[in-house]
């Protein structure tokens, strides 16, 4: 209902004795206003009476904005009793409004509205969790150094390996702070496929003192076997004693 400076002791004070009323201050100019008074209207109208919803345009109204020091809008008001019990400020989302006004019901009425609604994906979430090409590049679009689209775009381009996806890939790794996940993608995204890698180890040992692309080969070979595997330590080791 509509609320004014003239019916506001019937409406709400008098009323909020039988029903816990919430009164939202809001204006046709504010757009966060529009944002939240739909969601009012859903959640209160959901207690099917036993929570009333009282609107009050405060440029219309200045009494009863003056009343509560509104000092911006949206604001909320709960009053029981004709006291105020519980208020907030600014456009919030639906479970938030939600559990605001379970709050002023009885615990045995709150549980009939039933639980909060599980909270939505963002858009980046839902583009992260797809995980295809296409909604990777897009969540990049959004937030071009998100650490998670861009691994799993780089590990993507590796694996296909085609024109210019290794090239691609770094470009994308260098982006990001460094991590043990980066540095692997990166070595991968470096490196030939190679069947016996111990082998070519130790074929690179005698270079890497003197030629730095055979240092660089042997540390991507190092990160491609991972620190988890147990040959990386010894061959790490080697190199230690090959540069020092």
């Amino acid at each position: 209902m509509d609320v004014t400076d003239a019916t506001f002791q019937t409406e709400v004070l008098d009323r909020s004795a039988q029903v816990p009323v919430v009164v939202d201050l809001w204006a046709p100019w504010c757009g966060p206003c529009t944002q939240l008074g739909p969601i009012l209207e859903k959640v209160v109208g959901e207690t099917g009476g036993r929570v009333v919803l009282a609107k009050v345009n405060v440029d219309e109204n200045p009494g009863i904005a003056q009343a509560f020091q509104a000092q911006s809008i949206p604001a909320v008001h709960a009053i029981v009793d004709g006291r105020p019990a519980d208020s907030f400020m600014g456009a919030q989302g639906e479970p938030f409004v939600r559990d605001f006004v379970n709050r002023l019901l009885p615990a045995e009425e709150a549980s009939e509205l039933g639980p909060l609604p599980a909270e939505q994906p963002s858009e980046l979430e839902r583009l992260l969790a797809a995980g295809d090409e296409a909604s990777l590049r897009s969540a990049l679009e959004a937030e071009s150094d998100h650490p998670e689209a861009t691994v799993a775009l780089a590990a993507l381009l590796v694996e296909r390996d085609g024109p210019d996806d290794r090239d691609e890939a770094l470009a994308l790794i260098a982006r990001i702070p460094e991590t043990p996940e980066t540095r692997h993608l990166a070595a991968l995204a470096r490196t030939e496929p190679i069947d016996d890698i111990e082998g070519r180890l130790g074929e690179l040992l005698a270079s890497v003192k003197s030629d730095d692309e055979a240092r660089q080969t042997y540390v991507d070979l190092l990160d491609i076997l991972g620190p988890e595997d147990p040959r990386t330590a010894e061959w790490r080791r080697r190199l230690t004693s090959a540069l020092f």
